[in-house]
């Protein structure tokens, strides 16, 4: 099952919050469908739209291993189905 995603990073920038993040998804089978990110005033902010493959590995164990990445880095990351997320944030 193929399910989208928005993953959100938001933090003090630092070498190695792309990387991290990205290697994390690699390894988890997840493409990355699109990725924006800015530094503005030294604060990282950086938005994917992810697609998991739940039959690779799921959202929960994604989750999990992105909330391990955020403690390390100082970051905080977020992730959502992509239907909750426009949900959430309908207008």
């Amino acid at each position: 099952m193929q399910t989208p995603a928005i993953l959100s990073v938001l933090g003090e920038d630092r070498v190695g919050i792309v990387a991290a993040v990205s290697k994390a998804l690699a390894q988890a089978h997840a493409n990355i469908e699109d990725i924006r990110q800015t530094i503005i005033g030294g604060i990282f902010s950086m938005t994917m739209l992810v697609t998991i493959d739940e039959e690779a590995s799921t959202f929960d164990s994604i989750q999990t291993s992105l909330t391990a990445i955020a403690e390390e880095l100082g970051v905080q990351i977020t992730l959502q189905r992509e239907d909750v997320f426009r949900y959430m944030h309908r207008i």
